[in-house]
């Protein structure tokens, strides 16, 4: 089964074209090719109906041209958009619902920030006040395959320290998107580096301030 999130954008087209003219049929000039066959797939799910060789002789004869192929939503296909765009969402969870940014992370991100709140008692910067408790009741959408947490902006600022870890020891595309997307990057100044415990940061390299996190091929 086709995820939801690209079976809704065939559904929707289909629908408002098919309200928008007498006949319910959407022709071939009023959808994409890629259009045309992701439609064709979602036939053998019931949720689509092709137009058979009378049909299109109809059409023909409606449009005053060949008409060489036309779709419409199914019973199926109808339902499906009706029960989709009311369908039962998620709890709300207490991620959700403290007072701070949403924010979504892709399942590498969220894999990374677990190691991170987990070596709390470890890391001599550890993760923010509350952080941990946002990691264990973030709520995932398994259709955008994200995950979905509430932060304030220094709980932000800690996961963008254990982005920049994760970053220093292997992978630099989590902190790249995070920064992308959320515009947080830990930048560590020399300054910072002299207050540190001793033994802390002794192997990272010193980046100044504005140094931009991007890298040639980073995700």
């Amino acid at each position: 089964m086709r995820s939801w999130g690209r079976v809704l954008p065939v559904l929707e087209a289909l629908c408002e074209r098919g309200q928008a003219v007498g006949h319910g049929w959407t022709l071939e000039k009023e959808f994409l090719l890629l259009h045309q066959q992701q439609a064709g797939a979602l036939v053998g799910q019931g949720l689509v109906e092709l137009a058979g060789r009378e049909d299109r002789a109809e059409l023909s004869v409606l449009e005053g041209r060949p008409v060489r192929w036309a779709a419409r939503l199914a019973p199926h296909g109808h339902d499906t958009l009706t029960y989709g765009r009311l369908r039962p969402r998620a709890e709300v969870t207490p991620a959700e619902t403290g007072v701070g940014r949403p924010v979504e992370l892709i399942p590498s991100q969220m894999a990374a920030l677990r190691v991170f709140v987990h070596l709390a008692g470890r890391l001599r910067i550890p993760p923010a006040d509350g952080l941990a408790e946002q990691v264990r009741t973030a709520s995932c959408d398994h259709g955008i395959k994200r995950w979905r947490l509430h932060l304030t902006e220094e709980q932000i600022a800690s996961v963008a320290y254990g982005f920049w870890l994760h970053r220093m020891t292997g992978s630099a595309a989590e902190a790249n998107r995070f920064l992308r997307e959320y515009g947080a990057a830990y930048l560590p100044s020399p300054a910072e580096q002299e207050h540190l415990p001793t033994g802390v940061g002794a192997a990272a390299p010193t980046l100044g301030p504005g140094i931009e996190f991007g890298c040639p091929g980073g995700g």
